[in-house]
């Protein structure tokens, strides 16, 4: 299963670039990352292709972070497969506290019940990337 990292930092010129190089310097590719930043705060959120590098990269410089597991599904490229993908695992009573995408299209879901929604995506014949 995918792990998604989360950090929070300072919204200054740079730190992107330092949390970028940081994993770079150790070999980690990220995989899906969205950010955004409010009140002078920088909140990013990355899956990457190794989930011990990157922990050890981001604990040797001193960056917290959580991270957990999150849903990643391969849809057909068409209008409304999004939404009714979202629609299904609402109706399901779970909830979506997340969505991006990875750097080869796949959506990530950051969900309150990973089990619930990877039963409700392979019933709908949506594949879940492990």
């Amino acid at each position: 299963m995918a792990v998604e990292f989360k950090v929070t930092v300072q919204d200054t010129p740079g730190t992107l670039a330092r949390i970028g190089m940081i994993l770079g310097e150790a070999q980690v590719n990220i995989e899906a990352i969205q950010g955004t930043s409010r009140e002078e705060k920088g909140f990013i959120q990355f899956v990457p292709n190794d989930e011990d590098k990157a922990a050890g990269a981001l604990d040797a410089a001193g960056i917290a972070y959580s991270k957990r597991e999150v849903l990643v599904v391969r849809v057909l490229d068409e209008p409304g497969m999004l939404g009714d993908l979202a629609l299904v695992l609402a109706r399901a009573g779970i909830n979506i506290d997340s969505v991006y995408v990875t750097t080869r299209g796949h959506i990530v879901l950051g969900v309150d019940d990973l089990a619930g929604a990877i039963q409700v995506a392979r019933g709908m014949a949506v594949i879940a990337l492990e």
